[in-house]
């Protein structure tokens, strides 16, 4: 049902490539400052290095629309992609990460564009997006941070949390209440905040599972131009929630590529160890994780190609994404989970890939909204919309 095309296969192995020959050696370097209790992420060299290496294959703005010179690939294409990338515990993406992207595409103005677009399109700045906030995590309908305005401007005042890169971020797309008797329905804003811009506030950086790190910010009177509204007054909500279901799309391939990499790991270890005279690949409890992590991830593939195919048609793929979501993240815990067991010891440990890739994937069940949430979600919808 679901034909991948050639030219999309052939990507889809080039991407491939990359990660085996230039991702994975770098593994060792990653497991070294994560179990250091460093950031576990890639130096400024080593990004450098990956991002002449990309833009010389022309693994690059993939599914940036070509008036702004990038590739104009499909979802469908971009399932393989991810789910390369996923393979490796080394954190990467082709720049521009997408999510923020579409959100931009949607929603920017012809000057905005120009601005912010175009030079995040070419990978030459990145962003970041605020959209929780201490009270207000997996319910973005209690934002509690106002944009009130005051002539020309707007004045943000409020406090958002657990936002990756905004440290870095040359610009950070925020939400903020500017109607609170609408609430999500038509008072939330976006805006678009440069790096610098008086009142905005970096207050801490959190250290998170698998050596990543998010932020705490403080808007202080943070007053920005009317130029920078990102879209129209109090229409923020809907496109925030399309740039969501973008990335939980991504992360079923990525969970896919994770347990992957598990299983494989699995497999060759359970052919070698013997224990007690038998090799583990000739007992049952062995086979039947094997069994159970190749049923579910053929059936997550289908899922996150299925939701790929919808959204490549235009269609609301929002119920797609919450399963997706659940099920690739809560499949991707568990195959990580008896690899580690059937390594022993060693699985436990933060030399093998296995440990990082199990907080990683752990960390996915809470962001970009938590399984329970989705759960609500997908049954509220099957009742009817309750």
């Amino acid at each position: 049902m679901y034909q991948v095309n050639e030219e999309h296969q052939m990507l889809r192995d080039l991407v491939k490539k990359f990660v085996r020959n230039e991702l994975m050696p770098l593994e060792k370097n990653v497991l070294e400052r994560f179990a250091s209790g460093q950031q576990a992420s890639l130096s400024d060299d080593e990004n450098a290095k990956l991002f002449k290496q990309c833009k010389d294959l022309g693994l690059w703005a993939l599914d940036v629309p070509e008036e702004v010179g990038g590739a104009n690939l499909p979802a469908v294409a971009l399932v393989g992609v991810n789910e390369e990338l996923g393979y490796t515990c080394v954190p990467f993406t082709f720049p521009p990460d997408s999510p923020n992207l579409h959100m931009l595409l949607a929603t920017a103005s012809p000057e905005q564009r120009k601005k912010y677009l175009e030079p995040y399109a070419a990978g030459e700045t990145s962003s970041a997006i605020a959209i929780s906030e201490p009270g207000a995590g997996g319910d973005p309908a209690g934002m509690k941070t106002r944009a009130v305005k005051d002539g020309n401007d707007w004045v943000i005042n409020g406090r958002k949390i657990w936002i990756s890169r905004i440290a870095k971020a040359d610009f950070t797309i925020a939400m903020a209440v500017t109607d609170p008797n609408l609430g999500a329905r038509g008072g939330i804003t976006a805006f678009l905040i440069d790096k610098g811009t008086p009142g905005l506030v970096v207050a801490r950086a959190i250290p998170m599972l698998a050596g990543q790190r998010t932020y705490e910010v403080v808007f202080e009177d943070c007053r920005v131009p009317e130029t920078q509204v990102l879209g129209r007054i109090g229409a923020g909500f809907a496109p925030m929630q399309m740039r969501l279901t973008i990335r939980r799309l991504q992360m079923g391939s990525w969970c896919v590529g994770m347990a992957q990499r598990a299983l494989d790991m699995l497999v060759e270890h359970a052919n070698q160890r013997v224990t007690f005279g038998e090799k583990l690949a000739d007992r049952q409890a062995i086979q039947w994780w094997v069994a159970d992590a190749a049923m579910k991830l053929h059936a997550c593939r289908l899922m996150v190609m299925d939701a790929a195919v919808k959204q490549d048609e235009g269609r609301d793929v929002r119920m797609e994404a919450s399963m997706i979501k659940v099920y690739a993240t809560e499949m991707a815990s568990e195959v990580i989970d008896h690899a580690q067991q059937a390594f022993g010891a060693m699985g436990v440990t933060q030399e093998l890939p296995l440990s990082i890739m199990a907080q990683k994937v752990r960390t996915m069940r809470v962001y970009e909204g938590p399984s329970e949430v989705h759960r609500m979600v997908i049954a509220r919808r099957i009742f009817g919309g309750r």
